[in-house]
Order: C-alpha cells, then structure tokens, then sequence
C-alpha cells in the first residue's frame, strides 16, 4: 500500500506531466459532442483503437441523432459489429438517440444528471464528455487511472467513486481541467498494470509506489 502523496508532490507531479505535453487529447476520435458520446459508448470493454477504426466511417453519414437513428438498428451494427458487445451498444445507441431527439432537441446535455439518464451512459462516459466536450474540470475513473492514483499515492479509493472524489479534493485547480487526459495517457503507455515503466517516468520522484523497478 502506497502512502500518500504530498500537496506539494501532487503539484510537481502535474507540473512535469504539464511540461511534457501541455495539450494532453483523448485518442477516441469524434467531430462533435455527438460523436464524443457514441464514442465513449462503444468504447466500453473495447479498445480506443478498435473504436476508431469503427467509426470512421460511421461518423461520415451518421454525424447527428438524427441521422444515426434513421440508421436504425442493424444499419447500426453492420458499422460497429468489430466491436465487442455491439449488439448491446448498437441497441443502447439507438436508445439514447432517440431520447435525444425526443427530450433534448437532437443536442447533448451538459449536466452529468441529464446525461446518465441516457440509455448506456454512467458517471464515467458523463464525466468523460462533460470534460472533453464541454471543458467541465472533472475526471472519469477508467481503469487507468483507478490503478495510478492508488499505486502512487495521489489519491487511493477502494472504489472509482472513492478515487474520484479524492482526485477532485486533492489536484489543485489549476491542473483539474487536463488531469483527466494526462492520467489517462501515463496510466496507459508509463504506469501499465503489470509492469511499469518506472526507469522512464518523469514523475517517478513524487510517486509513492514501494515497489519501483530501477
């Protein structure tokens, strides 16, 4: 069990991150919030890659509600069917775009209420498109950073709720805007799940994991 990082390490920590990619993007690849939203959806239990590869496509003739709707169903899912549980997501998809269209005039919410009372739509696809497409200063708990901000001591949780909360409490607000993207990418490419690439990471002096690989 890591002990936890200081205030002041916690600020080091995204000043570095900061200085190495001040821009930090999502790598699901969307034209609109729309898109963002579908995205994020079919993105569950698959790879961002395998969703852009997918959707390339499928965002060309199907940009708005509307138009991905009258897509219907199985027009759907002969776009996502290289995604795992398409069936599902394809169902959920058309769900929720015509609860957009009906209840919020084919434009997506921008409170994370409104949004998880869409079909498919958690806390963590709310938060994902309230920050990337609305620039909302909050942070989705994917797996990534559920096992950075436990493994280095910013902010451990026994849930991603937990872990959440304690990341909002604890990230200075200055950093609170692109925490999300630069957690994300550390957790995904430095702070892997079985084997971190501890002797690479710039952030390794103000991490509190006990077990770091020279």
């Amino acid at each position: 069990m890591s002990t936890l990082m200081t205030p002041q390490e916690i600020d080091l920590f995204f000043e570095k991150l900061s200085a190495l990619n001040p821009n930090p993007q999502g790598e699901l690849h969307s034209i609109n919030p729309f898109t963002l939203l579908v995205a994020v959806v079919l993105s569950a239990q698959a790879t961002d890659k395998g969703v852009n590869k997918a959707t390339v496509e499928l965002f060309k003739v199907a940009p708005t509600p509307e138009k991905m709707f009258a897509l219907g169903e199985e027009g759907l899912k002969s776009f996502i069917k290289t995604i795992g549980l398409f069936n599902t997501k394809a169902r959920n998809i058309m769900a929720l775009c015509q609860r957009l269209i009906t209840d919020f005039e084919g434009e997506i919410p921008h409170t994370r209420e409104d949004l998880e009372s869409l079909p498919g739509v958690g806390r963590k696809t709310a938060n994902v498109v309230l920050n990337a497409a609305f620039h909302k200063p909050v942070i989705a708990v994917d797996t990534h950073i559920f096992r950075l901000s436990n493994r280095t001591g910013l902010a451990p949780g026994k849930t991603p709720l937990d872990v959440e909360k304690e990341l909002m409490k604890r990230i200075p607000s200055r950093w609170l805007l692109k925490a999300h993207h630069w957690l994300i990418l550390h957790g995904r490419y430095i702070c892997k799940a079985r084997k971190p690439l501890c002797s690479i990471c710039h952030v390794r002096d103000e991490c509190h994991y006990p077990d770091k690989a020279q």
